[in-house]
């Protein structure tokens, strides 16, 4: 049996800090989408991800149902083997043992030993492709929007009419939740569709879990779910009784998002004035055609008239010069 045999069969000898080329090819693993999950937080005032210890070691002995463990990579058979392991990659400063000092936050304890109960933060960078292309695609994005005045008018419709759409959806999102959880509150329990979809502490992932939350009230509510019930009740015997009314806020709804789409929210003259304004203002064929003769006649006039006064003007500075020449 060769060296290379032997040492696969003991994993711990095969991911030792002697080996660094095969731990590197463990991290890769761990940190790539088949690895174990992980929780997004601040320390440092960098948004870093870590893992509890417990969850790496079970995750190593025995991976989630439906994990491709490298062919090229022997399996870890045993939890201590496991612990082995974490201990060298916290020697090796590829983790580092964290402590939560408040919600979406960590520290770095001064403790570096690794264990099972505490929290441990990822430091080792797998590879990089994916991170160089998101920030070729951002510098090329942010060089598109500097460079939007010159796009052409059907990218210009298409990001407006994008730009609304999301803006409409994120509106009548927020909408839906509140008045979900509105009703469902005043019967006594709370509940939240997509309950951590603004908390900046998470990652974008994070925010969509779960996907629902429910749970009774807190005691003490009583008189404001009242107060509540009966505003809202009102609200719905005003749109009911006054359908006129209600009928009439309706559709100034539907025409104001009519006119949102249609980019017809500031008078279309005040946006061509925006458009024209580095053109040189000609009147056009159609301005010409459209002039009356009389106004016509009256510009021929003033010429005519600003031409004898020119003339005028003229043979007095003549007469001027011949009687100076006389004397």
């Amino acid at each position: 049996m060769s060296t290379s045999e032997e040492e696969k069969k003991n994993s711990t000898a095969f991911y030792s800090s002697s080996n660094l080329e095969n731990l590197n090819k463990l991290c890769d693993f761990l940190r790539s989408s088949e690895g174990p999950a992980v929780r997004e937080a601040v320390e440092m005032d960098k948004r870093v991800q870590y893992i509890k210890g417990e969850k790496l070691v079970n995750f190593m002995v025995e991976p989630k149902k439906g994990t491709k463990w490298p062919k090229n990579l022997p399996k870890i058979k045993s939890r201590n083997e496991a612990l082995e392991i974490c201990k060298e990659l916290c020697k090796i400063e590829y983790i580092h043992r964290s402590e939560k000092i408040s919600k979406g936050k960590l520290a770095i304890s001064r403790n570096r030993e690794f264990d099972e109960s505490g929290y441990f933060t990822w430091i080792y960078q797998a590879h990089k492709a994916f991170s160089n292309m998101m920030t070729t695609l951002l510098i090329v994005g942010f060089f598109c929007c500097t460079c939007f005045p010159i796009w052409p008018n059907f990218l210009k419709v298409f990001v407006w009419y994008l730009s609304v759409t999301f803006l409409l959806f994120v509106f009548f999102l927020c909408t839906f939740r509140g008045l979900l959880f509105l009703v469902i509150w005043v019967i006594g329990y709370e509940f939240w569709f997509l309950p951590n979809l603004f908390d900046e502490s998470l990652g974008f992932f994070d925010s969509f879990k779960p996907v629902v939350s429910f749970e009774k009230t807190k005691p003490g509510q009583l008189p404001y779910r009242v107060g509540i019930a009966i505003g809202f009740t009102s609200f719905c015997y005003w749109a009911i009784t006054q359908p006129s009314e209600f009928d009439g806020f309706v559709a100034a709804q539907g025409d104001f998002i009519k006119d949102l789409y249609e980019g017809t929210l500031l008078s279309d003259m005040s946006q061509q004035d925006k458009e024209d304004i580095d053109k040189p203002k000609m009147p056009t064929l159609d301005d010409l055609l459209k002039m009356n003769p009389d106004e016509e006649e009256d510009e021929d006039d003033e010429i005519e008239e600003g031409d004898v006064d020119s003339l005028f003007d003229k043979l007095m500075d003549e007469e001027e010069d011949i009687d100076e020449d006389e004397e």
